[in-house]
């Protein structure tokens, strides 16, 4: 699978806002890990869950 991130891109889980905005810290295979502002570092499966990237300050 190829995904549109790398590390030190930020995003938001759209299915979870808030939990803030979140930065990548890594990415394996399928499996990203992402430091949310509001709920710390969480792994993410992104063939099941589609993160939107954003500006570091871009509240949506």
């Amino acid at each position: 699978m190829n995904f549109d991130y790398e590390p030190g891109d930020y995003v938001i889980n759209p299915k979870n806002k808030n939990w803030g905005i979140g930065q990548i810290q890594s990415i394996i295979k399928e499996k990203i890990t992402v430091n949310f502002e509001n709920k710390g570092k969480q792994v993410i499966n992104a063939s099941k869950i589609t993160l939107k990237k954003v500006k570091k300050f871009e509240r949506n």
